[in-house]
């Protein structure tokens, strides 16, 4: 879940995005430097040890990242270094990316399910996804959790559908623990 620094960085490029009219490249680029960031996780060591100094940590995002990546998004990467936020950076990415797929209509979905759903299975749920939001499209990140013992769990943004066996069991525990004999 995304911190609040990280939902405000991630806001703020994406305003900017939009304001230049550039939500698609930007979030393109925003993609390449999170997967630069997942292949080199010594370059966010660098950034968090404490010997190095903000001219240093600026330097090496300049090296890194311009001439590869929009003034936009390393403006964006600056500002994230001299605030000293390096470690909301792939947070902030994220969140960035969310927006922009939410301004299109893409609906970013994680369905748990107890046991692999089939593919005729995926296609009816997201069908039904579809006709009762107002997304245009889903990317669907499917997962198997053997705790459910039955049924489903999906989520979108911050709302969340339980319908595991796991939660009806919990739920009827408690009202029978009301009971009063």
């Amino acid at each position: 879940m995304a911190g609040l620094a990280s939902k405000t960085y991630g806001h703020a490029l994406f305003t900017l995005a939009k304001e230049q009219n550039r939500t698609k490249e930007l979030m393109e680029e925003a993609l390449v430097v999170s997967e630069v960031l997942k292949e080199a996780p010594e370059l966010l060591k660098f950034y968090n040890h404490p010997k190095v100094s903000l001219e240093e940590k600026k330097e090496l995002t300049e090296r890194c990242f311009a001439h590869r990546v929009s003034d936009s998004m390393t403006g964006f990467l600056m500002l994230i270094v001299e605030n000293g936020r390096q470690n909301e950076l792939e947070e902030s990415l994220r969140q960035f990316v969310a927006e922009v797929k939410e301004d299109a209509g893409i609906g970013l979905v994680e369905i748990r399910s107890a046991l692999p759903l089939s593919e005729q299975q995926k296609r009816q749920l997201e069908a039904r996804l579809l006709a009762t939001t107002r997304y245009r499209s889903l990317e669907t990140d499917y997962r198997v959790d053997t705790e459910l013992i039955g049924g489903l769990v999906i989520r979108i943004k911050d709302r969340v559908l339980d319908a595991s066996i796991r939660t009806q069991l919990s739920e009827m525990t408690k009202e029978l623990q009301q009971i009063q004999i």
